[in-house]
């Protein structure tokens, strides 16, 4: 099969579809199908990237979504521009913070089997990036911590979630309250009659692996440029390039926005009231001198009502982790992520006194606050730009975004190369026509 590069930007500006609906009308008309060419260094190549033509492509956004994706892009044979902001594991960023937990306990998702199932692949994938970047004087990544879920009463999400694990084959425990009481005397559960508990559970040391995976983007022949970028020139119904302050246009043949918080700022049209980002709060607690209980691994990753939270890891030593609830959207440029406001500091100081009873007087070595994106449907956003064929959309990451980052990563590279790789997803993913209402 081959496609020539003029013909693949007439499909692309049509939209992806069309790039499809030409490929699959080639195939039809006798030509060697993809999976047909034995030279083909990988079978699931998209077929214009067969073809010797690959794109540029400008992803913009450095975090969960964009890294991922621009990484699985360059190795699928596309050159890979990043623009980002602010660069890899910043401060400001969703993905930037310390810690990141993953877990495959979505019982509280329509989606919730396609997500638990990405997760579960993403966990894998997790502990392979460390075989293959982490050792020697480079600490994991990821840590195997397990999760403890407990709830005062059995709920829905509780019930839907071991369904979701027996569907997927995924292992997991009913404890009984004696049985938490004995392994996890740190945490208070003498109000709780309901434990879950996931073995393969794990934390990520999210701002590190970053860098890592940006490292090695750039290593294996990948830009990344630091700047504001918005839409440039648009002709025909396709995005031909962007400017970026301080670097004038960067032009691309596709374009990927991935900036988080930051999609309703530079595509108001159509992002606008199409994406929540509520701030979440972040406290590290100094456990007591010579007390090992709460790091890890003598300690699992929790959730209980109002809260999730984790062990201290040993390699950066920033104290145990609390998460609690935050406060409402404000602009993710001069929002404060380093200083919690008062009614949201006692609130964490609050929370442990009651769930931590042994950490009541303990310090708070740092607070964290972070921005979180929920789209409509509580769902991915990965969908072509309604007027600009040759650009999507990715995000809404819903605070899950970034523990399925490899696997997402490479599913979102294959949709932009019109090469699905499960295509049963895509309606799930798409902009909802949906809006959230005004805020009063």
């Amino acid at each position: 099969m081959s496609v020539d590069r003029r013909r693949f930007l007439e499909l692309s500006g049509a939209g992806t579809g069309a790039v499809l609906t030409g490929l699959a009308a080639a195939g039809a008309a006798g030509q060697e199908a993809p999976g047909e060419e034995a030279a083909t260094p990988s079978p699931r190549r998209a077929p214009w990237v067969r073809s010797g033509q690959a794109p540029d492509v400008c992803v913009i956004g450095a975090g969960a979504f964009g890294l991922w994706t621009a990484l699985e892009l360059q190795r699928e044979g596309a050159t890979v521009q990043i623009v980002d902001l602010y660069g890899p594991g910043n401060s400001r960023a969703t993905s930037g913070g310390e810690t990141r937990g993953v877990r495959t306990s979505y019982g509280d998702r329509p989606h919730g089997v396609e997500w638990g199932r990405w997760a579960n692949e993403a966990i894998r994938r997790w502990k392979a990036w460390d075989e293959e970047h982490a050792g020697g004087v480079v600490a994991p990544f990821f840590y195997t911590t397990g999760d403890l879920i407990l709830r005062p009463e059995m709920e829905p999400y509780l019930e839907r979630t071991m369904a979701l694990w027996d569907e997927l084959g995924i292992e997991y425990e009913q404890p009984s309250m004696d049985d938490v009481a004995r392994e996890f005397p740190q945490i208070r559960s003498d109000d709780m009659t309901v434990a879950l508990y996931e073995p393969q559970a794990g934390v990520v040391r999210a701002r590190r692996v970053m860098e890592s995976v940006a490292q090695v983007f750039q290593r294996e022949g990948g830009t990344i440029t630091i700047g504001r970028a918005a839409p440039g020139t648009v002709a025909a119904g396709r995005l031909a390039d962007i400017q970026v302050d301080g670097h004038g246009s960067i032009s691309a043949d596709i374009f990927q926005w991935a900036c988080g918080p930051w999609l309703s700022k530079v595509l108001p049209n159509p992002m606008a009231d199409r994406l929540r980002i509520p701030m979440g709060h972040v406290f590290y607690f100094g456990t007591p001198p010579g007390d090992e209980s709460y790091n890890w691994p003598n300690f699992p990753s929790y959730g209980v009502p109002g809260c999730t939270g984790w062990p201290a890891l040993p390699p950066d030593h920033r104290g145990f982790r609390v998460r609690t609830g935050g406060r409402s959207p404000e602009d993710p440029d001069v929002s404060e992520r380093g200083r919690i406001p008062d009614e949201g500091f006692q609130r964490g100081i609050d929370f442990v006194r009651e769930r931590f009873p042994a950490l009541a007087e303990a310090p708070i070595l740092e607070t964290r606050a972070c921005h979180y994106e929920s789209s409509v449907t509580r769902n991915f956003i990965i969908d072509v730009h309604p007027d600009w064929g040759n650009a999507w959309i990715t995000g809404g990451g819903s605070a899950e975004a970034f523990k399925q980052g490899p696997v997402l990563g490479e599913y979102i590279a294959h949709r932009i190369l019109g090469d699905d790789l499960e295509p049963d997803l895509a309606e799930g993913f798409r902009l909802s026509e949906e809006t959230f209402e005004e805020r009063g």
